[in-house]
């Protein structure tokens, strides 16, 4: 075990200084929004790596940590990356898809196409790790991992976004080609794609709203 230390890096801040800081961060993050125009402007890898370190800090199960990132820049393995998804896609939205789905679909303008995967400059590839392979052969379970693997990515979403890139979470079914594309190992299945750079010049988001707070927040008080 490796045993319990004092939390020293917590300090408690001021009231006004907490609603502050919660209200720029949530007046931030409002202003993110999916993103499918991007511009091939290079980004620095060093801010990738501190977005990264961030999601890389989020909880998991049993302190496990079951994701693993890979960060893709290369040209011809984006390429690769794309025609595999579009395969996939294809077949979705030709077979697989319900009437309501594409129903739905049709209001965000998507379609099988996804020219974003070679235009934006990187392309992060998020893996949930089922288990570790030991240096023996043998397995370690991980707990709780689509949860863990979920919390990581939205961190890395809200990291991105405060660093002024825009991103797209990409998730093509099924995505098994991905672990072939960027060979890696079975004890890993692929989670999504997240697409990131910066907003094209001329960009355009679909019209849409989110749902207001009082929709998606109960409130059990005392006295209720």
């Amino acid at each position: 075990m490796s045993g319990f230390r004092a939390y020293s890096e917590y300090q408690r801040l001021p009231l006004e200084q907490m609603q502050a800081r919660v209200r720029e961060f949530a007046e931030n993050l409002a202003c993110r929004r999916t993103l499918r125009d991007f511009s091939p402007e290079p980004v620095p890898k060093s801010i990738l790596e501190d977005a990264l370190s961030a999601a890389a800090s989020a909880p998991s199960g049993a302190n496990r940590q079951p994701w693993h990132f890979v960060v893709v820049s290369d040209p011809v393995t984006k390429r690769a990356i794309r025609a595999a998804a579009e395969a996939e896609e294809r077949a979705f939205y030709s077979e697989r898809a319900s009437a309501e789905w594409l129903d739905d679909l049709a209001e965000l303008g998507t379609t099988a196409d996804k020219p974003f995967l070679e235009t934006a400059p990187y392309l992060i590839v998020i893996f949930a790790q089922r288990f570790e392979q030991l240096p023996d052969g043998s397995r370690h379970k991980n707990y709780y991992v689509s949860e863990s693997v979920g919390i990581a990515t939205g961190i890395l979403i809200s990291a991105l976004h405060r660093a002024g890139l825009g991103t797209l979470t990409h998730t093509p079914s099924p995505m098994g080609f991905l672990r072939e594309v960027l060979d890696r190992p079975r004890s890993e299945r692929p989670f999504l794609i997240l697409v990131t750079g910066y907003p094209q010049v001329d960009a355009e988001v679909p019209d849409i709203e989110r749902k207001p707070l009082a929709d998606v927040v109960s409130w059990i008080e005392p006295g209720n």
